[in-house]
């Protein structure tokens, strides 16, 4: 799942959609987890959005959605589509409650052996929460007809990939997804598949534009 997504194409059977996370933050950089809390992006997050929009130049996308936090929306703004962008909350990242800002390390001091998706989160989301948003937002992408581009987060992202494929939630834990990577998900005849997973290519292709 490496290399340039296939083109894109008017029939219907061939969408394919983009999955964007967004660049790097001072609590994703720190290995925080970061869900409803609204930071923005670091400086090296915003020059990793920027080569964004050489990378996804080619795609002519009959809608662009956006996560309403700070981080995706500057994200899809310097990779070029906040004029078009629209919001969708579904899209905002796990609700991580007790665990926001915490580090995986510093909960399994008080949890030995805790894996997020196994064994959740206090005063926060399920996993088949965020399992049921995503498949809200599959439902309305299916109904595009043409290429949709996503911005959100990266446990979002994973599950909205597994969801697309017909896969248990859980199976988002086998997608590790980077900051600012590009995705692509669309289907081999009728499966729903995915073409392109965790792209960062364009992050050391050369200064952007």
């Amino acid at each position: 799942m490496t290399g340039a997504p296939l083109p894109p194409t008017a029939d219907r059977s061939a969408q394919r959609v983009v999955l964007v996370r967004h660049g790097e933050t001072a609590w994703s950089r720190a290995g925080r987890h970061t869900g409803r809390t609204d930071i923005p992006l670091d400086a090296e997050g915003e020059q990793q959005a920027r080569r964004l929009r050489r990378r996804l130049g080619a795609w002519s996308f009959a809608a662009v959605l956006c996560s309403p936090l700070q981080r995706a929306r500057r994200t899809c703004e310097l990779a070029g589509y906040a004029a078009v962008a629209r919001p969708d909350p579904d899209l905002q990242e796990w609700y991580y409650g007790a665990y926001e800002g915490r580090t995986a390390d510093a909960i399994r001091a008080e949890r030995p052996g805790w894996v997020i998706w196994k064994d959740g989160v206090v005063g926060g989301e399920t996993a088949a929460d965020v399992g049921r948003r995503a498949e809200s937002v599959i439902e309305r992408v299916r109904g595009v007809p043409g290429d949709v581009a996503l911005f959100a987060h990266g446990h979002l992202l994973r599950i909205l990939a597994a969801r697309w494929c017909e896969l248990a939630v859980l199976a988002g834990e086998r997608l590790a997804l980077s900051p600012a990577a590009v995705s692509v998900l669309g289907y081999e005849r009728e499966a729903a598949v995915v073409w392109l997973w965790n792209d960062t290519s364009h992050l050391t292709a050369g200064e952007p534009r």
